[in-house]
């Protein structure tokens, strides 16, 4: 690679951070429905979770390991903008959102607020749901802080008097059980009209005094700590994967402490009695003026009944252009290709598909990757029948998904219990790559039928998150499957691939080396153009390709939803390169490759891929880029998928080379918008 000009990165937490603030844009969004706007603020609770359990956790880790916690300038920067993103998130919730609700008859109850028929009817549901399962722990030598549990929620409470024995124990620990519903619908009879709601802990804070007779309660809060949630498994050192995480899951609620949420009116003394508990240090305090843990409001959401304050509902097309109605899905793929286009197109094409080899006696095996499917999946349940019908069924499950770990472990013992040969990918490597494979006999050859896609088998997401799926017979392409499945299983070499690229072999070489191409004609006064649409650029090795490219003349665009380390138009450095972020109803999740380096169809790639553009990805996983080659489906892909969101004049943000983001425009189009258009 040629030298080029490399500009300082933006950090990957304060961008973490930066694509939280444009999902909570969308809470005060006036044309976001009502319960929509409040879902989204659930979302940022949710992301924040997460953001402190892995992402900081692994930096905080990482600067301990070097000796740098104490001079890691952007972890502490990042604190700071976690603290103003979490207190903006509650401004939003207290002052616009749950107002503009009350408007509409629907809120929240407090004590204070509540008729005597309603403190009654609480009084009573207290007495009866809550109590008995409420177990005060007074703290004494022999009663030690107990062990909380990651993200749950507890009381702690400051006791004048003598306890039962005559001692002056003054602190006090509650736990609430999970089963416990944070939020309860009032009768509607108690309640004027509106659809009215109390939180579980103003519950137990309105009968708080009766958990301890003969007491008074001087001071009280609500309080979470959020732990590091990576399970620690030496795949080199375990003999069976499988049971090594199930036993660690175990552990996963007690990981190292890393944030404590405290509500703010929480006294000072205790506080510091709980930083001191779960030894952390005083930037890890963080006081919410509300519930400390708004993902809860989702129940609420749920219980609402308000059809006009939510989306309005949207069904995924079936599409019969490619796939008449009536035609068995798998003799339309022998004809061509077929691309979809999810959730503006169905996700059920992928079931019909799968249950036809399922239930077709000429199909005599199946072969698929596991990474997200959920705790329910009619596909999970069609491999399972495929093996009781006796075809050769391979599953390459994927143990390590984040926060999916036990689903997938529960579905390999099912799977294995009929006799699917169920493996978990290469040690040390996530099998990432979205993967389909059935085999059918048809005469004197074997055909291969194949399902490559972006997004992951999964028809509740399929629903939520725009994706492509690409259903072919191309030969070339489904014996590179065919040969991924050999190597996951046999841990033999992979095969060269002849149309399929794969991490960590080839993927980020072959992007690196397209990307050449594109500076080299750029240098040489030829067109030369990347667009380029994912969920993450953080990968120093890609970011360099790009800069390169873009300092030589090369046009870029990147349509990048979350995380971007890449600063553009910054002089001298990234002048040619663009970056955009589209956050909107439905969750961008495709990834879309597009080079062009001269003036034909030949000088040209246009790539479908699993992959975000970080390192992980490139290097630590099991990843797949497929070329679409057909000229009618890659013009579609670059119609669909890249000029819209291009376009996009409404739920687009641009990045500016300060790492900072601003709306495109509020008033423009919006790609999604069009797209359920144009396929309704």
């Amino acid at each position: 690679m040629t030298s080029f000009r490399a500009p300082a990165l933006i950090s990957r937490e304060r961008s973490i951070l930066e694509f939280n603030r444009r999902v909570l844009a969308q809470a005060r969004r006036k044309d976001v429905p009502l319960l929509e706007r409040l879902r989204y603020i659930c979302i940022v609770s949710s992301n924040m979770d997460e953001f402190f359990e892995v992402r900081f956790a692994d930096a905080l880790e990482a600067a301990r390991l070097t000796d740098e916690l104490d001079d890691d300038e952007d972890l502490a920067r990042a604190v700071v903008e976690a603290h103003a993103l979490i207190d903006e998130q509650y401004r939003v919730f207290n002052e616009e959102v749950m107002p503009a609700l009350a408007a509409e008859r629907i809120v929240i109850v407090n004590h204070a607020d509540r008729t005597e028929a309603q403190r009654q009817w609480v009084s009573q549901f207290f007495h009866r749901e809550v109590q008995p399962l409420l177990m005060p722990l007074g703290l004494d030598p022999a009663h030690p802080f107990p062990q909380v549990a990651n993200k749950s929620l507890n009381f702690i409470a400051q006791l004048a008097g003598a306890d039962a024995f005559g001692r002056e124990n003054s602190i006090a620990i509650i736990k609430v059980p999970r089963v416990l519903p944070r939020i309860i619908r009032l009768p509607d009879r108690l309640t004027d009209g509106r659809q009215a709601f109390v939180m579980l802990t103003s519950v137990i804070r309105a009968h708080l005094a009766e958990l301890f007779p003969g007491r008074q309660v001087l001071a009280f809060s609500q309080f979470r700590v959020t732990r590091d949630s990576d399970l620690d498994v030496d795949e080199d050192d375990v003999t069976n994967l499988r049971q090594a995480l199930r036993s660690e899951l175990t552990t996963r609620h007690y990981g190292r402490e890393i944030r404590l949420e405290v509500v703010n009116t929480c006294p000072p003394e205790l506080a510091q009695f709980l930083l001191n508990q779960f030894d952390l240090p005083p930037a890890a305090l963080y006081r919410v003026n509300g519930p400390v843990n708004l993902v809860r409001m989702n129940t609420l959401i749920d219980l609402a009944v308000a059809p006009k304050l939510r989306f309005a509902p949207h069904e995924p097309t079936w599409p019969a252009a490619q796939l008449p109605r009536g035609r068995r899905v798998m003799d339309c793929m022998a004809e061509r290709d077929i691309l979809l286009h999810q959730p503006f197109e169905s996700f059920d094409p992928v079931v019909q598909f799968l249950r036809e080899a399922v239930e077709d006696p000429k199909v005599l095996a199946i072969k698929q990757t596991i990474y997200r499917t959920g705790t329910e999946s009619v596909l999970m349940e069609l491999l399972i029948e495929a093996a009781r019908r006796g075809k050769e069924v391979l599953a390459v499950v994927e143990l390590k998904a984040r926060f999916d770990e036990e689903a997938n472990i529960n579905w390999a013992e099912r799977l294995e219990r009929v006799g699917v040969q169920v493996v978990y990918g290469i040690v040390g490597l996530k099998t990432h790559a979205k993967l389909l494979l059935a085999t059918r006999k048809e005469g004197r050859h074997m055909v291969r039928y194949a399902h490559l896609s972006t997004g992951n088998y999964n028809s509740k997401t399929a629903r939520l998150y725009t994706d492509l799926g690409f259903l072919t017979t191309d030969p070339e392409i489904t014996a590179d499957a065919d040969a991924v499945f050999r190597h996951l299983a046999s841990l033999n070499p992979l095969d060269r691939t002849k149309r399929l690229l794969v991490a960590p072999f080839d993927l980020q070489s072959t992007l690196v080396e397209l990307m050449q191409k594109v500076a080299g004609a750029a240098r040489a006064g030829r067109p030369a153009r990347i667009v380029a649409k994912f969920n993450a650029l953080t990968d120093p090795v890609l970011i360099g390709a790009l800069l390169e490219a873009g300092q030589a003349g090369a046009e870029i665009d990147l349509i990048v939803r979350g995380a971007c380390m890449l600063p553009p138009g910054v002089p001298g450095h990234s002048e040619k390169i663009r970056v955009r972020s589209v956050v909107g109803r439905f969750l961008e999740h495709t990834r879309v490759l597009y080079f062009r380096w001269g003036e034909s169809e030949r000088d040209e790639a246009l790539y479908l891929s699993s992959a975000d553009w970080m390192t992980r990805n490139m290097l630590r996983r099991i990843e797949i880029a497929w070329p679409v080659r057909d000229p009618a489906l890659r013009q579609r892909v670059i119609d669909e998928c890249l000029v819209p969101y291009l376009h996009d004049g409404r739920d687009a943000w641009v990045l500016e080379s300060d790492g900072r983001y601003r709306r495109a425009g509020e008033d423009g189009l919006s790609a999604q918008q069009a797209l359920v258009a144009r396929h309704g």
